[in-house]
């Protein structure tokens, strides 16, 4: 008896300290407040101390009722501990001292100095009306003048969009970024959100300036989510090299490219379905206008955008309606030149009917029922709004003939594109061989056969694979080389074949370098071309801010001339009209063929057929 006793305090307290680790680290990955930490543990410490008289009493419906309360306590705990909305500071610095006063068209603004005084940051500055209430679904309103000086010192919060949770989030930030810091308190927020966030930020070198060249960054996050705010942005780095650096948020997802005949009607243009495309091009017409206030000059304007944001940036480069608002563009990892776009671009009748089903899916007859609907409801749509469309105004056709009629706005481009695109997107896809030429039709139609020849099926390489478990099989390597490819190497060979074959200047490259974070996957590039490895930095060694002062060099050359070589620099030839050749940056910096000329041959014949 006494033995059989012995055992059952044995399991319950293994029991009870697993439950105690597990529930550990649900608060760690849910950024629960320190309240979650002392409530968990007076219900720990309870349970302990009555285990004796009620967890370990024979009487079993006693046991199990004590187990509900015990679980629906932590559960309790867990709610009542929730990481609480937090918009951002400009700055990480204590009690940063404010800038002097800067006027822009709507009033008077300041901003903040960084810790050392060498940049100022201005952050929350709208550059449009909110879009809320009647102003949902239309085009970008001028912003409101204020009265008095407004503190610019603090990111708005980031645009409605859909998310999976903060643990998945959490969870996310460990496996892609590598970036968790256990048991820290400086993370227990989630950025807040709202339906109002037609701001922009600025980063500008501290002090007096004159005509300072300027970058103006679109965001990625496939239309569909983001934040200005989000380390990889931070334009200081830059900023200390001597140019402006500009980013704007923008509606997303069904606020942003939603689609709808009644909104075309009532719209005295007669637009729907690029409400954020619309954003984007008011922000840079607000930068255009009001630049000067910060020392930058409106004619040295370069777009650049990366993923979704590069889309964006090829969205404004054909838009009848940015002509003469900028000069260059720099485009990273996507674009919508083909003649059939991968993804990022749908026709408009695509996006209309969308629209019908989302309007079902609240059960609205009308679009003023449908904006009636609480945007933390409408953001849950079960439909994605991940593409841009002709819509007549803000793009007038298909990009690719814009390019053909030389009527686009971008005056040189520097553009490339990274080794494992399309890693993350095909990651929960299973390919073998005895599915390959059927996985292959979905990205090259009847050209499927030829390009499983081309390149034969084989696994993943696993020296850079970034999958935590093994997915497909033994050709899913291939797969993710032809996908990445397809969904985002083209858009840049096409783009650059465009361009040169209309005389303008054209600098492309491949980024290889492997690192402990996102590697030369989508979006590896981005901290080292904006400076951005500290927000990581144990995930990077010497070598990568060897690769980062040489892109960082690069960009910001590009900025200043539209030339992106100098001094110290190894030299980064023109694109030619095959585009064959392109900069590698990697463990190596120097000039290469293209990897993907073959393949991009074989997508040419499948794109040239979509047209017919």
């Amino acid at each position: 008896m006494e033995s059989k006793k012995s055992r059952i305090k044995i399991k319950f307290v293994v029991a009870f300290v697993l439950t105690a680790i597990a529930f550990a680290a649900v608060l760690e990955l849910g950024r629960n407040t320190i309240w979650g930490w002392c409530l968990a543990l007076c219900v720990f410490v309870t349970a302990f101390v009555l285990h004796k008289n009620v967890f370990t009493k024979r009487n079993f419906f006693l046991r199990l009722l004590a187990y509900i309360v015990f679980l629906a306590a932590l559960a309790g705990t867990f709610k009542l501990s929730a990481p609480a909305e937090r918009q951002l500071p400009a700055v990480q610095a204590k009690d940063p001292i404010a800038t002097d006063i800067v006027t822009v068209q709507e009033g008077e603004l300041t901003g903040v100095f960084t810790e050392d005084q060498a940049v100022e940051v201005y952050a929350g500055i709208p550059y449009a009306a909110p879009p809320v209430g009647d102003l949902r679904w239309k085009e970008p309103q001028p912003a409101e003048a204020w009265e008095g000086v407004r503190a610019c010192d603090t990111f708005a919060p980031r645009s409605m969009q859909a998310g999976n949770g903060v643990i998945m989030e959490t969870l996310t930030q460990i496996v892609g970024y590598h970036n968790f810091k256990p048991f820290s308190l400086k993370d227990n927020y989630v950025e807040a959100m709202s339906e109002d966030s037609l701001y922009l930020n600025v980063w500008k070198p501290a002090g007096d300036l004159k005509d300072c060249p300027v970058l103006f960054f679109i965001h990625g996050g496939s239309l569909t989510s983001g934040s200005t705010s989000y380390s990889e942005y931070n334009g200081e780095a830059l900023a200390r090299k001597g140019i402006i650096v500009v980013n704007c948020a923008y509606r997303l997802g069904v606020f942003g490219y939603y689609a709808n005949e009644a909104l075309a009607k009532e719209s005295p243009n007669g637009t729907t379905g690029n409400y954020g495309l619309l954003d984007q091009i008011a922000a840079l017409q607000w930068v255009h206008d009001n630049i000067a206030a910060f020392g930058g000059d409106p004619n040295q304007i370069t777009i650049a955008g990366e993923s979704a944001g590069s889309s964006s940036v090829n969205a404004v480069c054909v838009s009848p309606l940015a002509k003469g608002l900028f000069r260059r563009a720099i485009a990273e990892s996507s674009g919508i030149t083909a003649k059939k776009p991968y993804h990022t671009f749908r026709t408009l009748q695509s996006a209309l009917d969308m629209g019908q089903k989302i309007m079902e899916e609240f059960g609205a007859v009308s679009i003023d029922d449908l904006r009636n609907v609480p945007a933390e409801e409408l953001v849950n749509t079960q439909f994605t709004n991940s593409a841009m469309t002709v819509d007549g105004y803000a793009i007038s056709e298909q990009p690719y003939l814009t390019y053909l009629k030389k009527q686009n706005n971008e005056e040189a481009l520097l553009n490339g594109f990274n080794v494992h695109e399309a890693e993350y997107f095909s990651f929960m896809q299973k390919v073998t061989s005895d599915n390959y030429v059927d996985a292959l039709e979905n990205i090259v139609g009847d050209h499927a056969a030829e390009m499983a020849e081309l390149v034969p099926p084989a696994p993943l390489d696993k020296a850079y694979s970034l999958a935590i478990v093994e997915q497909g099989g033994d050709a899913k390597g291939s797969f993710d080389r032809v996908l990445s490819a397809a969904w985002f190497s083209y858009s840049h060979y096409n783009w650059t074949r465009l361009l040169v074959n209309n005389g303008v200047p054209v600098y492309e490259y491949y980024f290889t370098k492997h690192n402990g974070s996102l590697g030369n996957a989508h979006g590896g590039e981005m901290p080292y071309a904006y400076g951005n490895l500290d927000a990581h930095k144990w995930c990077y060694d010497d070598s990568d801010y060897t690769l980062s002062d040489i892109m960082m060099g690069y960009w910001v050359n590009f900025v200043k001339t539209g030339n992106p070589n100098g001094e110290g620099l190894p030299t980064w030839e023109l694109a030619d009209k095959g585009a064959t050749r392109v900069l590698e940056l990697g463990n190596t910096v120097a000039m290469c063929k293209d990897p993907n000329l073959d393949i991009n041959r074989i997508i040419d014949l499948y794109q040239n057929e979509s047209v017919k």
